[in-house]
């Protein structure tokens, strides 16, 4: 491999637990206990960040994401100390976007200017539905009450960059239905939405006993109705589930899409890494129990935190092609060999098969899904296998 640079880091941390478990939710959460050890876990989270550190010394993050579980569970103390922990430990960019995981049956309004004051410059807040009964059914803890008065806390609090996140393909959802309440989302405000499908995943209630869901017809026509209803109200997708505005992207997202580098912290967080010498990308993970998380981390650096493997320059195509495929942009060869270290011919019987299938198409330089190959993409990455 010859890696023409390092691509930018950023760092995820993990906050996994939750007032109630969601019945769709697949995500590494946990009911919270009682007596929740804010400062125990910050400890771990900052043990485990200076544990990471000896393979990015000098580089700078670009961005931060505190995700979960439900991180604004945590009091604003928490969240100043572990930012201003994590910028005592690495280099953090003069620009970096800081975002938080927030729901609106647990962020309260007296939270905002505190979490902004912390550090945190953009709040992602889980809405999924504007439905009563389906939030209902959903096992979500707020209303849409409480959804309409957490963006308007928000904004008092002097968030610019806010994303809401909405499902469809909801129990017993229309188009109709899915488009009313997209629209309801958007006249909230906000500069970047995720709307996304809601897919039953193993391991979950849902997927148990599964619930009365629209069918593929239906689905196509909440995605693209949606998509185009977004883009008349100055929203534009630049990936699978992510609508912006101008200047809005999710940068945090996109270091994560282009096959960037991230540090990861807290229970069942990954990590990837490149290093510079000898050249070669590292996956690594955490154990996703918390209490085995802490244990592990308080052993200091061993097999007892973290797993971990080193990807083989054959898997590496694929790797790359499941982040970038998702992005309406593509790709170009130059970003294939920058990341990957790679030549692009590498590509070419897979980039053959993609065209000959109507899957890809090149354009000024750049790869990009046809809209048929968005449509497939799960057939479109896998024949980078």
């Amino acid at each position: 491999m010859d890696l023409l640079q390092l691509p930018p880091l950023s760092l995820y941390i993990h906050i996994p637990w939750c007032v109630r478990k969601c019945p769709y939710c697949d995500f590494n959460s946990h009911p919270a206990p009682d007596a929740l050890d804010e400062t125990g876990y910050v400890d771990a989270l900052l043990r485990d960040l200076e544990q990471q550190m000896p393979g990015v010394q000098g580089r700078e993050l670009v961005s931060i994401f505190i995700g979960g579980g439900t991180p604004s569970l945590f009091s604003i103390g928490a969240i100043d100390r572990l930012l201003r922990g994590v910028r005592g430990r690495v280099a953090v960019g003069n620009n970096v976007e800081v975002t938080l995981e927030a729901n609106p049956g647990t962020l309260e309004a007296d939270r905002y200017a505190g979490y902004r004051d912390a550090g945190v410059n953009r709040l992602s807040i889980g809405v999924q539905s504007l439905d009563p009964g389906t939030l209902h059914t959903l096992g979500r803890i707020h209303d849409p009450a409480q959804a309409v008065a957490a963006v308007a806390g928000a904004r008092a609090a002097g968030f610019r960059h806010l994303n809401l996140d909405l499902m469809f393909g909801l129990p017993d959802q229309d188009p109709r239905r899915a488009l009313a309440e997209l629209q309801q989302l958007i006249d909230l405000g906000p500069d970047h939405i995720s709307y996304y499908q809601l897919t039953l995943e193993p391991n979950t209630a849902f997927h148990r006993a599964p619930p009365p869901l629209p069918d593929d017809d239906a689905l196509w026509a909440m995605q693209e109705q949606g998509r185009a209803l977004l883009a008349g109200a100055g929203f534009s997708r630049y990936e699978v589930s992510a609508y912006a505005q101008a200047g809005a992207r999710c940068r945090h997202n996109l270091n994560y899409w282009t096959f960037g580098d991230y540090l990861g912290i807290g229970a069942g967080a990954h990590r990837k890494v490149t290093w510079d010498a000898p050249g070669w990308i590292q996956r690594a993970w955490n154990p996703r129990d918390p209490a085995r998380y802490l244990a592990g981390v308080s052993a200091g650096p061993s097999p007892a935190l973290t797993a971990q493997r080193r990807l083989t320059p054959e898997e590496l195509p694929l790797e790359f092609m499941i982040n970038v495929l998702r992005l309406d942009s593509g790709f170009t060869p130059a970003l294939f060999e920058a990341r990957t270290g790679l030549p692009f011919d590498t590509l070419e019987p897979p980039i053959t098969r993609a065209l000959e299938t109507g899957l890809l198409a090149e354009s000024d330089g750049c790869w990009r899904p046809t809209p048929l190959g968005q449509r497939f993409l799960n057939d479109l990455q896998q024949l980078f296998l």
